[in-house]
């Protein structure tokens, strides 16, 4: 069984990484999920989120796009992708299970050679212990788009190409796995209208979601810039 004090070092971990290795890759503006990692401290990371909430463009409110398709951001979990994982021969919601959960077991699938049939977490919205089970329920556990794509579309993702829009759908940077019911409630809310249950995880989820925004080059609204402000100045205290 997963620790309760597991995953906050993990995802420190990734989010350090992240922010080292933000890249420029061709059809699109990538973060890479998985880097060297430095130091873990939340005050590191979150210092580096800060500077970077501050050069984005800000926009005084969402505007609410009316012609939002999940299938302009191509086929879900795609490997046919320039991010880190892409090309791999597993479909992306393996890799992000196989990077998220522990305990794992795998087998030979179709959409995988090595995928992930059952395993363990803690979900970091809630904190919930979830058993992962391929062959019984495999919707309890769920993963995220830390930035939506609704919302993405809405700040300027509508004008992209589509290869980079899949780039954003399945980067390991803008992914998490998460609880079910966190993941509907959570739905295509920013930061302004919804964030974590789960408080300990505020100052991991503002960072990865101002790091991905910032390597896509993506504004953000007033109200979530000042939400993810707050959060920020809080981490590492």
């Amino acid at each position: 069984m997963v620790s309760g004090a597991a995953w906050p070092l993990r995802w420190w971990l990734i989010l350090v990484g992240s922010v080292l290795t933000a890249v420029i890759v061709a059809g699109g503006l990538t973060v890479s999920g998985r880097g060297a990692p430095t130091d873990p401290a939340a005050g590191g990371a979150a210092g580096a989120a800060s500077l970077r909430l501050a050069g984005l463009s800000v926009t005084d409110r969402r505007p609410e796009r009316s012609d939002y398709q999940r299938a302009a951001f191509g086929a879900a979990w795609t490997d046919a992708v320039t991010v880190t994982g892409g090309g791999n021969g597993c479909d992306t919601r393996n890799d992000v299970l196989a990077r998220d959960l522990v305990d794992v077991r795998r087998a030979v699938l179709d959409s995988c050679p090595d995928a992930v049939v059952a395993g363990e977490f803690r979900s970091p919205y809630t904190g919930e212990f979830i058993v992962f089970r391929r062959d019984r329920r495999p919707g309890a556990v769920q993963i995220d788009h830390i930035v939506p794509l609704a919302y993405a579309w809405d700040m300027g993702a509508w004008a992209w190409p589509q290869t980079a829009r899949m780039n954003l759908a399945n980067d390991p940077a803008n992914l998490v796995a998460a609880d079910a019911a966190s993941n509907l409630t959570k739905s295509d809310q920013a930061p302004a209208e919804w964030m974590p249950p789960n408080r300990g995880f505020h100052c991991q989820y503002v960072t990865q979601f101002v790091m991905v925004m910032a390597a896509y080059q993506l504004p953000v609204d007033r109200r979530s810039r000042d939400v993810m402000a707050q959060v920020l100045r809080s981490c590492g205290a």
